[in-house]
């Protein structure tokens, strides 16, 4: 007697149990390090980020290389079993939905009275306890950033290496996002509000291949503090 077919293997073979299979690497891992897919009734392939969507589901190695690699390898009718149609766009149509949810976790930090604006408040919150974040836009100017950086440092010293630095999102999408007013440097500050953004933010960086997989770190950071806050090293921008 055979068991079932270890490279069909979807998220119901696994029963209860936590970890999930890549259907391109065969590495195993929590639904945290993969993403969803299922099949709609016309048989096309859609990405379920919240692992919620009823249905069999197959799992991909949360990064953009991986997913592109299942839709050329045609794997995902391996994975359900039956054909399956995958767009050609499908891993940056992943990228664009994991942007979305970050995006919305940044208004949703906003709500909850857990991010400030405007380059004053945002300097005094860089130079005061309690920050867990800062986000500027792609597009802000250097020597606002460089001036941030050095309230960070002066106050935080090494461990401002530990505090993200985010750099992801253009001035017109912050701005967006958070009511409309033009949003340039922002600070999150501690709380579930700036937990949801912030986890939501790694995920999509490490899709994107801009963050080290695994727990954040203060050397898998976006952007990292040295020098007092003069020079910065930008690893994912």
């Amino acid at each position: 007697m055979t068991g079932p077919d270890p490279e069909a293997a979807g998220d119901e073979d696994l029963g209860a149990l936590p970890e999930r299979t890549c259907i391109v690497t065969r590495r195993k891992g929590t639904p945290d390090d993969l993403v969803r897919f299922v099949l709609d009734p016309q048989g096309r392939v859609v990405p379920d980020l919240k692992a919620k969507l009823p249905g069999r589901g197959v799992w991909v190695d949360a990064t953009r290389d991986a997913v592109a690699e299942a839709v050329r390898r045609r794997l995902f009718a391996r994975g359900f079993r039956r054909p399956a149609e995958a767009a050609a766009t499908l891993a940056d149509d992943v990228a664009a939905l994991m942007r979305r949810e970050a995006i919305q976790g940044l208004s949703l930090a906003n709500k909850a009275g857990d991010l400030v604006t405007g380059f004053g408040k945002v300097e005094a919150a860089a130079g005061a306890p309690g920050l867990a974040a800062l986000v500027h836009a792609a597009d802000a100017a250097e020597d606002g950033v460089r001036k941030i950086g050095q309230a960070l440092w002066r106050v935080h010293g090494e461990r401002s290496a530990a505090i993200p630095v985010i750099r992801s999102f253009a001035a017109e999408e912050l701005s967006l996002a958070l009511g409309g007013a033009l949003v340039i440097h922002a600070a999150l500050v501690a709380g579930p509000g700036s937990d949801g953004f912030l986890s939501k933010w790694r995920r999509l960086a490490r899709y994107d291949g801009k963050l080290a997989p695994g727990p954040a770190t203060d050397g898998g950071m976006e952007s990292r503090n040295s020098g007092q806050g003069a020079r910065q090293d930008r690893t994912a921008e």
